[in-house]
């Protein structure tokens, strides 16, 4: 047993004289897995009555053959164009309500009749032909679904989505807050979807009735995660074990990856950075995507071995950052590190898309050197992190709900982005080696010292009970600005901000001042730095809690920015203004430390620690140095370096070359 290693293989793309060839450079580079078929619909099925399964055949043959486990995707990642044809209505109506013609991907109305049925079956008939094959070790639903739709058969599935939630037009009149601008809803027929012929202004996040848009997000996330419940129904036709997944995109904005969770067997997601500094977004990314299924293990099912080919500028990764991240991955929770692609496409949009073995077929290529090296260890350290889970005392509160409803919140600031704020926080927690989970807003806080809430805009259920339970049993809860404004309805708390949470913060805001990035106000801080505050400045009143931060000009000069309050056992801290990062860094430092839960090199900027514990309760310590050069530092913990097979002694200094990994097992 090992980390699988391979990546996404569309050898339907090239003649077999090349697949002989291909799996020769599989064998120099350990990839022991593929993901096979994602984009096999139109071969597959050529037209509406006919399925050919030749090709798909002869691949998912020669990759068993070759001894390779198959991740086997159902091909439904786009349609094929016949289908477009025969049936207009399956293409998606967008944003402007335009009916789009046939073309590109994410291209199917997830509400289609049509769509659902030959998606189903199409999942139905590839999990009927190859379930029973021992080499398919999962099955790959759909690809990176995301997206939306405006047609008449969302807005008739919508109003449908509605009567479930709502049950009454008069509670949906009361949820929408419709008696503003004479909106007051009489039939359900009346309610269409909201877009640019109807709610909106400026594109998708300006809308009139935030709640109604609000809904219509969460529709559409729950009508694609229809689409995949049905394929996954047809699969289990034919197979009741084997895992099913899909490939998530990380923090993306359309699509609830919580409320689609319950339903994956694992998770899985592709994780595509902007540039080579991304490295405490991916830790965030990989801790929400392991905290998506209560701390289960993920798979890495997607990264590029050196460049993508989506943005306008695509760098390379340096030498040694592949390895690097692919470690983080593992460190963060993965049971699978592979790759797109793993042979270059000769055309179309990703034919300069990095890959594992590129248009020559080379094997003397860095990248391709890099990947076999990396395979090398991953054989070498075999199965020893499969399954291994994170024992986070700290937790940091993600929720779709929130990100939304900020972001199309008409004030108090459009500048202020939920992924950014929380980004800021978790970067706060990265730096001092904490280990966390990200996790939404339902789950049970009983395990964690410390919770971390950014930009906890809406508050829903009995969440600002279990906060104060935190609090009450010794633990901290910090949260921000813009928390606990509204309700799950999008509605304003008829209270004092910051709502529900106003007990637990020991504070009420009457006021706060939104500016422009140009406008600063520092923050002085007791026994502490003066740092920068922008975008959003809240007046905060103590009701009780100690004022930590004060605001260091404008009227407002010298009253609370941040605050912390005795609430039980613990502490409710409360960051009034848009803090920077040292500022932030400064606060979670003062919290973890009040709990002894930074890690063991706080202070060493970018080297990255991470823990996990094996099923047979064995400590595996992660030491990544993200610096372009070497880090020496004291070993704070002794045990055997998987990597390298030498033993480590408390003590003892130890050098991580420049980009360089440690798997120490304690």
């Amino acid at each position: 047993m090992k980390v699988p290693y391979g990546g996404d293989y569309n050898p339907e793309q090239w003649p077999e004289q090349v697949w002989k060839q291909d799996y020769e450079l599989f064998d120099a580079a350990r990839i022991d897995t593929v993901t096979l078929g994602v984009f096999t619909w139109a071969q597959t099925q050529p037209a509406p009555d006919m399925y050919d399964f030749t090709t798909l055949d002869r691949i998912v043959e020669r990759a068993a053959a070759e001894g390779r486990q198959i991740c086997l995707a159902t091909g439904t990642g786009a349609l094929p164009p016949w289908l477009a044809k025969a049936h207009p209505e399956v293409n998606r109506t967008d944003f402007e309500g335009r009916r789009h013609r046939y073309g590109q991907r994410h291209n199917a109305c997830p509400s289609s009749p049509v769509f659902r049925r030959l998606s189903a079956e199409m999942a139905r008939r590839v999990a009927a032909r190859y379930a029973g094959n021992p080499a398919v070790i999962a099955w790959h639903v759909g690809n990176e679904y995301g997206g939306a739709c405006y047609c008449d058969l969302c807005a008739a599935a919508f109003r449908g989505w509605l009567r479930a939630r709502y049950s009454t037009v008069e509670r949906l009149n009361a949820a929408w807050n419709t008696t503003f601008w004479s909106h007051t809803f009489t039939d359900w027929d009346e309610i269409e979807p909201p877009s640019a012929l109807t709610e909106h202004w400026r594109g998708p996040d300006h809308t009139a009735f935030q709640g109604i848009t609000l809904d219509y997000l969460r529709f559409m996330s729950d009508a694609m995660l229809t689409n995949f419940r049905d394929e996954k129904r047809a699969i289990r036709e034919s197979d009741p074990h084997t895992p099913v997944t899909t490939n998530f995109m990380g923090m993306y904005r359309p699509i609830d990856y919580h409320r689609w969770a319950p339903h994956l067997d694992f998770a899985s997601w592709d994780n595509y950075p902007p540039d080579d500094t991304s490295q405490a977004r991916m830790a965030l990314t990989h801790d929400l995507m392991r905290g998506l299924k209560d701390g289960q293990p993920f798979w890495l099912m997607e990264q590029t071995p050196s460049y993508t080919a989506s943005r306008d500028v695509n760098p390379l990764k340096r030498p040694g950052l592949m390895r690097l991240w692919s470690w983080q991955a593992v460190a963060h929770g993965a049971d699978a590190v592979l790759f797109f692609q793993m042979r270059a496409s000769r055309g179309a949009s990703e034919k300069y898309h990095g890959a594992v073995i590129g248009h020559s077929g080379r094997s003397d290529t860095r990248v391709f050197r890099e990947v076999a090296e990396l395979g090398a260890e991953l054989e070498r350290v075999g199965g020893v992190t499969l399954g291994a889970r994170t024992p986070a005392r700290v937790a940091l509160l993600f929720d779709w709900d929130s990100w939304w409803a900020l972001e199309i919140s008409d004030g108090p600031s459009r500048l202020v982005r939920y992924q950014q704020v929380v980004l800021t926080y978790h970067r706060a927690l990265w730096d001092a080696g904490a280990d966390v989970d990200v996790v939404p807003v339902t789950a049970d806080l009983s395990r964690y010292d410390v919770v971390i809430a950014p930009a906890l805009h809406m508050v829903k259920g009995d969440l600002a009970e279990r906060l104060e339970q935190v609090a009450s049993r010794g633990g901290s809860v910090v949260t921000t600005f813009l928390s606990g404004r509204v309700d799950e309805d999008d509605n304003a708390f008829l209270a004092d901000v910051p709502g529900p949470l106003g007990p637990l913060m020991g504070i009420r805001i009457d006021e706060w001042d939104a500016r422009g990035p140009e406008f600063v106000n520092p923050v002085c801080f007791d026994n502490g730095p003066i740092v920068d505050a922008r975008l959003l400045l809240e007046l905060v009143i103590p009701q009780g809690a100690d004022v930590v931060g004060t605001y260091g000009e404008d009227f407002y000069a010298g009253t609370a920015a941040v605050t912390r309050n005795v609430f039980g056992a613990g502490y409710g801290w409360y960051v009034g203004a848009g803090l920077d990062q040292t500022g932030v860094c400064w606060v979670v430092r003062q919290v973890l430390d009040w709990h002894n839960l930074s890690g063991p090199y706080p202070d060493v900027p970018d080297l990255e620690t991470a823990v996990r514990v094996t099923r047979d309760g064995t400590h595996l310590l992660f030491l990544l140095n993200h610096n372009p050069e070497p880090v020496e530092v004291v070993a704070r913990a002794g045990g055997l370096d998987l990597l390298t097979g030498a033993r480590v002694h408390i003590g003892q200094v130890i050098r991580l070359d420049a980009r360089g990994v440690m798997v120490l097992r304690q």
